[in-house]
């Protein structure tokens, strides 16, 4: 499995805050990955800086081999990195439909509206209810649908079930299953272990502005000891 994107000795700031010291990874084409730590420990922080959201960064980034360390945010979007954020940043405003409608084509393959509403059956219920009549669950649903629109390939998901309800966080999980079945490769920040653990292919483990851990999911019993230690779960 080839790398879809690596990350190298990545370090990046707020400011004069020195916030990632040497993150190293890397996403293999198809894989879902999720990053595991604390609050606080940098893991938006290095979803943000793959985007180039964060600006004052040094290290490699590399997207299907090309590197992504000058390129501008915008371009970011282009080269086929989607992001959605814990805030999910949908237009309020607007009615579903129109935020579905609203974003460029950046590339082939990008979800056509029926099949957008075959994998997200709420939405098309909701189609013409403006974003602030929608639900937390419902807003998810949309931020990412608005992403799987463009023709992204990789799409990056920072906390997506975070205070959704259990049978919305099960919705999701389906989605991001069907996804990576259609060859999308998934990386995500997520708290809620048990969900993680029961999607993911492959953990980093984050501490400290660094991965301090990398294993597949067939050695999290293996593993639960030190995840303990460093997450408290």
């Amino acid at each position: 499995m080839g790398a879809l994107l690596q990350v190298g000795n990545l370090h990046a700031w707020y400011g004069e805050s020195h916030v990632l010291h040497g993150v190293d990874m890397s996403v293999g084409e198809g894989e879902m990955i999720t990053i595991l730590g604390r609050n606080g420990v940098g893991k938006t922080t290095t979803l943000r800086t793959i985007m180039g959201i964060i600006r004052q960064r040094r290290g490699e980034i590399r997207f299907a081999g090309r590197d992504m360390l000058s390129v501008p945010l915008h371009r970011t979007a282009h080269a086929g990195i989607g992001f959605v954020p814990e805030e999910r940043g949908i237009f309020a405003s607007l009615t579903v439909e129109e935020n579905l409608l609203l974003p460029p084509v950046v590339a082939d393959g990008g979800m056509a509206l029926d099949e957008i509403y075959e994998l997200f059956p709420n939405l098309l219920e909701r189609r013409t209810s403006p974003g602030t009549k929608l639900s937390g669950g419902e807003q998810q649903m949309l931020a990412m649908a608005r992403i799987l629109r463009t023709g992204v390939r990789l799409l990056i998901l920072d906390e997506p079930t975070e205070g959704l309800a259990p049978v919305i966080v099960q919705r999701i999980g389906e989605v991001l299953r069907k996804l990576k079945a259609r060859g999308m490769t998934i990386l995500l920040v997520e708290q809620n272990f048990r969900f993680a653990s029961k999607i993911a292919d492959r953990f980093y483990l984050m501490d400290h502005g660094r991965m301090v851990a990398d294993f597949p999911v067939s050695e999290l019993p293996d593993r639960m000891t030190m995840l303990h230690k460093v997450l408290g779960v």
